[in-house]
């Protein structure tokens, strides 16, 4: 095994047949060269130390910026989607190496602002006073952005889509607030959260939260915030003033049935939305292959980044 070669005519003629012969290593990095074309137009993603006074703590989110961002004269705004992540997650999910956001989102002109939103369900606590997550977001956080960023200050340039949680979070925001947002995307929404009990065969770790944002069976917090309810209840005028609303879910997600129910009131009710069953559950494979979907259908509904003639 370990006899050297003595006759050295060959050396040449083996040292090229290792040199072209393949191997698994090959193979297994053949798709470098693409990898490292893409790095230098993946978004640039900032992040923000943001500190909410309502929520009374620090509430960080980070803004994927369009690959021209910086190249483009100050006066030029951008169409922006606020982009939430679910129960147990953080600002930086969307931003991780569970998902390539920043690489899809490269191709568009579009600022996408990924905000904090810990466990509060995008919603005013019924237990904590200061947990007032809905407030937050719409009365700190949207000005905030629109301070620091060159973002379209009007409805026609701004989305809100999220994943679970964020999915119930974004269609409550369209409903509730449709002056601010001209569309709204659900993935994997956890549509029926406020409906939800202790007794209910939920996760462990979804129970806590559920009780500590909605409060007991009898709170006013939870009807309030009942996006089920929110629709059926709608006058003809709020209706016609909504955004267009997406949802989406995997069929083999626990979350199905309140997605079916969802698509099927808002289609009574004659609510412009579009509803996509797909193969999948409720992990990041999905949210991540979803989450492109998203970011296309927001282009199209989103105006154009525009700079003011005057």
């Amino acid at each position: 095994m370990n006899r050297r070669i003595r006759d050295t005519r060959w050396l040449p003629v083996l040292l090229l047949l290792l040199l072209l012969a393949p191997t698994p290593t090959a193979y297994a990095q053949s798709p470098a060269p693409a990898a490292a074309a893409t790095t230098t137009t993946v978004g640039r993603v900032e992040a923000v130390a943001f500190e909410s006074k309502l929520v009374g703590k620090a509430l960080p989110y980070n803004v994927v910026l369009p690959a021209d961002y910086a190249q483009t004269a100050a006066r030029t705004r951008y169409p922006v989607l606020y982009l939430l992540h679910g129960l147990g997650g953080s600002a930086g999910d969307w931003v991780s190496a569970r998902t390539r956001l920043a690489e899809y989102a490269a191709q568009y002109r579009l600022i996408i602002v990924v905000p904090e939103g810990r466990d509060g369900w995008y919603t005013d606590s019924a237990t904590v006073p200061t947990d007032k997550f809905e407030t937050y977001f719409v009365e700190e956080l949207l000005p905030d952005v629109q301070r620091r960023f060159r973002a379209i200050e009007t409805r026609e340039g701004r989305a809100v889509a999220g994943l679970s949680m964020g999915g119930y979070g974004a269609l409550k925001f369209g409903l509730k607030h449709p002056q601010k947002f001209v569309f709204a995307a659900s993935m994997s929404g956890a549509l029926a959260a406020p409906s939800w009990k202790p007794e209910d065969p939920l996760p462990a770790f979804v129970k806590p939260s559920v009780v500590r944002v909605f409060g007991p069976a009898d709170s006013p917090t939870r009807p309030a915030n009942d996006i089920f309810k929110l629709a059926r209840e709608l006058t003809p005028e709020r209706v016609a003033a909504l955004p267009f609303f997406y949802l989406d879910c995997g069929a083999d997600d626990f979350l199905i049935r309140s997605n079916r129910e969802m698509s099927a009131l808002l289609l009574e009710r004659k609510i412009p939305h579009e509803y996509r069953q797909l193969p999948g559950n409720h992990n990041w494979p999905y949210w991540d292959a979803q989450v492109r979907e998203v970011l296309e259908l927001t282009v199209r509904r989103l105006a154009a980044p525009a700079s003011p003639s005057n």
